[in-house]
């Protein structure tokens, strides 16, 4: 079994397995026609089920051979232009190459005696998106496994740098389009979901600074201390960015954490022409970035920031074993003393090799493409009297709705969104999103890949409706 261990006796076959996979993998790339395949989880769970996992193939090519089966030929392909779903992005390949050196080196960035140059290359990466923010010199931050870890470290040291140590009288206050993980974060917490305060949004999707500040001064007036505001900087279901210089000069006023969960919007952090869309960012206390969302690197890959580095020891613990105090002392640079993680993968090799391969600029181009393609579907979606788009896209995202021809009650409207995107997902043609918007039924397109055209969209557009009016229609004759 020690033939198996990757070592430098193994070397060679290290090579040639890896090597075997690539190859199958981009054949398949190659090959795929479609997202996904329409597979049901009533024909490919038996499978799965019925492999005895203690009884080993005892060779990596007929591994590979049983994974096309259970795995490669039904898996959802992200990079394929009709996946229009949710926020998964294509990968770029430089980001793939530096996954496949991280998995193999298997550095640990806990601390420094676990990975040397892996802590610094974190660090710089670090430095370099609190740059590109506008924090300031005393920011600091640590890359984590997604937004909702962020959020939740985020609202972690709000709470330690509250004014109260009562956490009943602790409030949060989140746009009503918010990440359900502030709600999730503040139960965590020991605060309870109550805690978070609902602020309305406008028509765009966006906080309603005079909601907040109302909000704000009510929370003071019944003697509870505000801890939080988290505004959004592209919101998962439009993409709507709330208006964060107002936001700021709120909290300045009553004194909270201000929290601005970019997991989606990062992207315009290297956009050559969108930049200021995040104007007032600079101001947060903290920012959540995922670069595995609009920074085109796979899952997993982000970070969060704060502008005062100080803030970080609230989730600092020492153990004599990993990172004792001396450590500190010695200006030993271990990145556990800032994280919620102890063992924790070299994820920022990633976006060190894209940044070095494509530069800011070219990542940025890449998502300049896609809110460019958004506002060329909004046009397309406005112009068809077949749908209702709820918002104008400030980023990448559209959410719309079928509407028939001939009246129908709307919660029939609402089953048949809801059987057209079943049925879309079904028929392995294109994979879309769906959400609710006004308490009603709505579809929704996620556009992260360059490589969907207009011409993609339109066709999607008329499968749904294809999809929607197949349902209508025999319900009218079921009726009869």
């Amino acid at each position: 079994m020690r033939s198996h261990l990757l070592n430098d006796t193994t070397a060679e076959h290290y090579r040639r397995s890896v090597t075997e996979g690539v190859e199958r993998v981009a054949r398949k790339l190659a090959a795929t026609r479609r997202p996904f395949t329409g597979v049901g989880v009533e024909d490919l769970a038996p499978v799965i089920d019925g492999i005895d996992l203690d009884a080993p193939l005892g060779d990596a090519s007929a591994v590979l051979d049983e994974l096309e089966d259970v795995y490669l030929r039904d898996a959802v392909y992200f990079h394929h232009p009709r996946y229009l779903a949710h926020l998964n992005c294509p990968v770029v390949i430089p980001a793939v190459l530096g996954e496949a050196v991280l998995s193999a080196v298997n550095s640990s960035l806990d601390t420094w005696d676990q990975s040397a140059g892996g802590t610094l290359i974190e660090r710089r990466l670090i430095d370099w998106t609190a740059q590109r923010i506008g924090l300031g010199p005393a920011a600091d931050g640590v890359f984590t496994s997604g937004g909702t870890q962020s959020n939740l470290q985020s609202l972690l040291l709000a709470r330690e740098e509250a004014k109260t140590t009562d956490l009943a009288r602790l409030r949060v206050f989140a746009s009503e389009c918010s990440h359900f993980s502030v709600q999730k974060s503040a139960q965590l917490l020991g605060m309870g979901r109550d805690a978070v305060v609902s602020v309305a949004t406008d028509h765009d999707k966006r906080m309603q600074t005079v909601g907040l500040a109302r909000a704000l001064e009510r929370c003071v007036s019944e003697g509870n201390v505000p801890m939080a505001v988290v505004a959004t900087a592209g919101t998962t279901d439009f993409g709507s960015i709330d208006p964060l210089p107002g936001i700021a000069e709120l909290c300045a006023q009553y004194g909270a954490w201000m929290h601005v969960d970019a997991a989606y919007g990062c992207g315009l952090l290297a956009s050559p022409t969108r930049r200021a869309l995040l104007d007032g960012i600079e101001r947060a206390d903290s920012v959540t970035v995922d670069y595995h969302k609009s920074f085109f690197q796979p899952v997993s890959s982000s970070a969060v920031l704060v502008r005062d580095r100080a803030t970080l020891r609230h989730a600092t613990y020492h153990a004599d074993y990993l990172n004792p105090r001396r450590a500190v002392e010695e200006r030993i640079p271990n990145q556990v003393d800032k994280s919620l993680q102890t063992t924790r993968r070299f994820d920022a090799l990633k976006l060190w090799m894209t940044l070095r391969t494509m530069g800011a600029d070219g990542i940025g181009s890449l998502f300049d493409e896609v809110c460019d393609l958004a506002e060329q579907g909004w046009r397309l979606l406005a112009a068809d009297p077949r749908y209702d788009v709820v918002v104008r896209p400030s980023l990448s995202t559209l959410v719309f709705r079928y509407i028939p021809a001939s009246v129908t009650s709307p919660a029939e409207i609402d089953r048949a969104n809801l059987y057209a995107r079943k049925a879309l997902f079904a028929s392995g043609e294109a994979v879309v999103a769906g959400t609710k918007s006004g308490g009603r039924q709505y579809l929704k397109f996620t556009l992260l890949n360059p490589e969907t055209s207009v011409d993609d969209i339109a066709a999607v557009l008329d499968l749904i409706a294809g999809h929607a009016e197949q349902y209508l229609g025999e319900n009218l004759v079921h009726a009869s």
